[in-house]
């Protein structure tokens, strides 16, 4: 039996519309000028927390919506068409709260996750580091346990929600001399800040915004750990050391999903753009949508969108199954986020001098394109999992 969470057609729906009214009445007006000034859209974000997107994936008896990774990814691509930093604010967060929600104790439940499901406290998931990415296991964050704490030092960067958050899942090592690597990393939910002075929490520094080509608006950035305590009995996930990488991979495959359906929304976008464009702009007295050259462009672009749709729903009922979802995952992020930058370059080219001029959507969409391909797993990474993962299902 499918022990998934479930959802009506119609309630998906209703939920649907109610983020098209949301995008349409209050995103779409002011999305370009947050964007274009790199500023922090507190009100759009406190509307995300209202609308419980803060609490997506987390069991309704928390709090949380609730909702099946399907439905979780519809909403994903349909926010990404409008404006695609607002998804970052919630899928960090959710990578988090999913991490306690799976593995937590019962006692770190119970505290956690009510308070992230209505996003009374917003964080994010902390991997990277200065010198360490794709391979986790270089990170070089360390915490000591004394007593019924333990001490957090190092630094995390590409951080979202680092700068405006009030709390992380932290990736560190409490036994960096373990062989193999990977049975030193432990996960530490690490508070950043007093919620209720606003004050920064003891250890905890912050480094400032990162400037990035796109992705704009949302706060990534670095922060910084000097014996940063952490209650033990609250902050070690699940109450046991050496299983951080597990609960990290883990956490990536919803975080991958996030990334392909994204690409899923800036490729939609960018499809549609070029489609409207390209009946208005007349070239040799005719509709350039009327010339074979500009044909061509289109349906590949629709082939390829509407492809990458279906993996990312193939992916999601994957993950809804349960299960290791590497392989699905990783198809899904590659093609779709490929598919994401390929057709905003060609609405870009089919648009011409007007896709470089930012009175255009297309333009953002195409400087939000090639984070997808960085993002949560390198693509080439995701094809050498894929190649693993589909060997591993397939043994001689």
């Amino acid at each position: 039996m499918d022990d998934a969470p479930q959802i009506s057609e119609a309630d998906e729906q209703a939920l649907l519309d109610s983020i098209d009214r949301w995008l349409t009445r209050k995103v779409a007006p002011i999305a370009a000028k947050y964007e274009q000034a790199d500023e922090y859209p507190t009100e759009l974000v406190e509307d995300m927390c209202e609308m419980g997107l803060f609490g997506a994936l987390i069991e309704p008896q928390y709090g949380g919506l609730g909702l099946p990774a399907t439905a979780y990814a519809r909403i994903v691509a349909r926010i990404s068409e409008e404006w695609m930093s607002l998804t970052g604010f919630f899928n960090s967060h959710l990578m988090m709260a999913l991490i306690v929600q799976k593995f937590g104790t019962p006692a770190q439940k119970d505290h956690w996750l009510p308070r992230f499901a209505t996003g009374e406290l917003r964080g994010g998931l902390a991997l990277t580091e200065p010198d360490a990415g794709t391979d986790l296991q270089g990170i070089r964050t360390v915490a000591r346990r004394e007593g019924d704490i333990y001490r957090v030092s190092g630094s995390k960067l590409w951080i979202t929600n680092a700068i405006e958050g009030d709390i992380l899942a932290v990736l560190v090592k409490t036994d960096p001399d373990a062989q193999p690597r990977h049975r030193g990393m432990t996960m530490l939910i690490v508070p950043t800040r007093d919620k209720e002075t606003g004050a920064e929490a003891p250890g905890v520094s912050r480094g400032g915004k990162l400037p990035k080509l796109g992705y704009r608006g949302i706060d990534t950035g670095g922060i910084s750990f000097d014996g940063a305590p952490v209650d033990a009995r609250l902050g070690l996930v699940g109450g046991e050391e050496g299983k951080g990488f597990l609960m990290a991979t883990g956490g990536l495959e919803i975080g991958r999903v996030n990334v392909a359906a994204r690409g899923v929304g800036i490729a939609r976008r960018a499809l549609k753009e070029a489609v409207a464009y390209a009946q208005i702009r007349q070239t040799m007295g005719r509709p350039i949508a009327q010339h074979q050259a500009i044909q061509l462009k289109l349906g590949e672009m629709a082939a390829k969108t509407r492809a990458a749709e279906l993996l990312v729903e193939d992916a999601a009922r994957a993950y809804d199954r349960g299960g290791r979802v590497d392989l699905e995952a990783g198809m899904a992020k590659w093609f779709a986020t490929e598919t994401a930058f390929e057709v905003a370059t060609e609405s870009m080219r089919i648009h011409g001098a007007y896709g470089y001029s930012k009175e255009y959507p297309i333009e953002r969409l195409y400087r939000d394109a090639p984070l997808l391909m960085i993002g949560e797993g390198t693509n080439e990474m995701q094809r050498i999992i894929i190649a693993r993962q589909l060997i591993a299902r397939n043994p001689v």
